[in-house]
């Protein structure tokens, strides 16, 4: 079924003064444009929309909405996301049916050239359309910032979104160097011993999001106690897929040299029970791993969207799912677990499902949720934060 917003339809064949009314409106309730769908109530019309340049017209324009984009870029054909130009003005514009509760980062690939290699989906030619993306300029909802390399991404919340708590002001995480790996380190304000929580991927939950400002938000509405955060800097894309595979020497790090570093320096605390490691990804992997190899140390593992087809890249391989089979082959360690998963991840969700299935089955505490949303920091942002309420909150 075709579908044109109303706003839309209503520029074709308007003149210049309507067309400027547009985007006059849109500045002000900001975009994507948002609609009932005439169908199901628990869905929504959403109308993305970008503005071309008079100077520098665009050939084409791709909205990259993530995980949803991904998906046909790995099935090759990335032209269900090609916008339409409404003719006769500088209008782009692609519509969605998406769920209600959807949660999304996006971003925009403005392209000028051939078609073909707009839409050219090997790896070199996916980069670079990364690379080149940017947020939408009239969205007024927050963003997922960028890396230095490549640019913010805008977020899209549907109105059933599950609600997430931010923080404002300044992050009071501070660097350090243990061991001669970068940490950041968010300290309570009271003394301790505190609880305390080992965050994978520390480069971006601090530096980059300043996931600290959420920590003390939670703390201040009495939701989560005060805690010293360590967030795990991974120091580069070749040592993180090396760290982030169960590898033992890097979890014994964590329980050998990082967390008794954080006793003597912060006060935290020795009890594995107050003690919870957190991952995405391949970061959710090794928090699982991490559970089941040091109980000792870390007595509680949130992962969200865990890539538990690990090792082998195809779901469909015997060989994958190595960590979850070892759980079903080891006695029950005294942890808990929370596990979360996207329902636009087609290549995470069965695997994600089969672990919790095996852990419930050997009589482990486990939280699980599918949120609707994909392999985003947009939806693990809000989710972390969660998790660490469900395992250590007040």
């Amino acid at each position: 079924m075709s579908y044109e917003s109303p706003a839309l339809t209503a520029l074709r064949g308007a003149g210049p003064a309507a067309v400027q009314a547009f985007w006059k409106r849109l500045e002000s309730v900001g975009t994507p444009l948002v609609e009932a769908d005439g169908e199901d109530p628990a869905y929504r019309r959403v109308t993305f929309v970008w503005r071309d340049d008079p100077h520098e017209p665009a050939d084409d324009v791709v909205v990259l909405l993530h995980t949803v984009t991904d998906k046909d870029r790995h099935a090759g054909d990335l032209a269900p996301h090609l916008m339409r130009r409404i003719e006769g003005t500088d209008v782009w514009a692609l519509a969605y049916r998406l769920r209600a509760d959807h949660r999304a980062s996006y971003q925009f690939h403005v392209a000028r050239g051939p078609r073909q290699e707009t839409l050219g989906t090997h790896r070199e030619a996916w980069l670079r359309t990364l690379d080149a993306a940017v947020p939408d300029p009239l969205s007024l909802s927050g963003q997922v910032p960028g890396d230095g390399r490549r640019h913010a991404s805008s977020v899209l919340e549907l109105p059933e979104a599950p609600a997430q708590l931010t923080g404002a002001g300044a992050d009071r995480s501070i660097e350090a160097e243990v061991a001669g790996r970068r940490v950041y380190v968010h300290l309570p304000s009271q003394p301790g011993p505190h609880p305390v929580a080992v965050l994978l991927d520390g480069e971006i939950w601090g530096p980059r999001l300043g996931f600290g400002r959420d920590l003390d938000a939670a703390v201040a509405k009495g939701l989560l106690p005060p805690m010293v955060t360590v967030m795990v800097d991974t120091m580069g894309r070749e040592a993180r897929e090396r760290d982030l595979s169960c590898s033992e020497e890097f979890v014994d790090w964590l329980a050998d040299v990082l967390l008794p570093w954080t006793r003597a320096e912060f006060g935290a605390t020795h009890d594995p029970r107050r003690t919870v490691v957190a991952g995405q990804s391949a970061g959710g992997l090794t928090a699982a791993f991490a559970a089941l190899r040091r109980p000792d140390r870390f007595g509680n593992a949130l992962s969200q969207s865990g890539s538990f087809w690990w090792p082998d890249g195809t779901e469909f391989d015997s060989g994958s799912e190595w960590l979850t089979r070892q759980y079903v082959t080891t006695e029950r360690r005294p942890v808990r677990f929370h596990l979360e998963v996207g329902l636009q991840e087609w290549m995470l969700l069965a695997q994600n499902r089969h672990l919790r299935n095996v852990l419930e089955a050997k009589g482990y505490e486990v939280t699980y949720r599918e949120f609707n949303g994909g392999h985003d920091y947009a939806c693990w942002r809000g989710g972390l934060l969660d998790g660490l309420v469900g395992l250590m909150g007040t």
